[in-house]
């Protein structure tokens, strides 16, 4: 799963920077998630795990709060656009760090990503010191004004590997969590764009080549019009 996992994001680099780009969402996501992380700290940040970093969207958010913010990332493709923090290609269920290695651990939009949050989860709670944070954001999908969820009658394969509930369950066994919902106005066109990301239309027909499955979501979604709203659950949680 992970090798797959990997896979995506590789082949993801170009779509997945147009996006960011076009929509600032990655940015918005990790700027919004250190505000949570920052007002549950016992402290400034002296050092910051950006678990899931992409091409360093969010690194960049976290490096201005902490004196030292390192970007992991399971994509080799990924990390290798980022130049401005230390680099680790590694899978965050098995953390190349001592125990106690950082103040906040934050996966923004990355922990959804797995078949497992409990592994990453408690692998966050191994490597931050007592009284560290950890956040995490995961969608709950696309809406229309009478709160329709857009995908409804779809027919698709898959949405998520994991859901927002268990990525929840799985931080609230390790951590005092608090949770709530962001929301974002989001034009049918960048809905469109999300899912020009390899990565992303794998949630949708996982079992497709990226080619392949990037044309069907672009098809899945060509009737979609105007703005709806995308919604991403927040949990950040604090160590014992």
């Amino acid at each position: 799963m992970k090798a797959v996992v990997r896979t995506n994001f590789d082949d993801s680099v170009t779509a997945y920077d147009a996006y960011e780009q076009r929509t600032g969402r990655f940015t918005a996501l990790a700027t919004l998630l250190a505000a949570e992380l920052s007002a549950r700290a016992d402290g400034p940040f002296e050092s910051v795990l950006d678990a899931g970093a992409g091409t360093g969207a969010s690194t960049c958010v976290f490096a201005e709060r902490a004196q030292r913010t390192v970007a992991l990332d399971i994509s080799r493709e990924m990390l290798r656009e980022l130049e401005a923090a230390p680099r680790v290609q590694a899978d965050f269920d098995h953390l190349p760090f001592v125990d106690g290695s950082f103040d906040g651990v934050a996966f923004t939009a990355s922990l959804f990503l797995g078949p497992d949050p409990t592994v990453a989860t408690r692998e966050a709670a191994r490597v931050l010191r007592p009284g560290g944070v950890v956040g995490a954001v995961a969608p709950l999908g696309w809406v229309d004004a009478d709160g329709t969820d857009v995908f409804a009658d779809l027919e698709r394969e898959s949405r998520s590997p994991t859901g927002a509930d268990a990525v929840e369950t799985a931080l609230a066994d390790e951590f005092t969590v608090t949770t709530g919902t962001w929301r974002f106005a989001t034009t049918a066109a960048d809905v469109r764009r999300f899912h020009a990301i390899p990565a992303m239309a794998a949630r949708l027909y996982p079992t497709l080549a990226p080619e392949e499955r990037v044309a069907k979501a672009r098809n899945l979604l060509g009737g979609l019009e105007g703005t709806v709203e995308q919604r991403w659950r927040w949990i950040v949680g604090v160590a014992d």
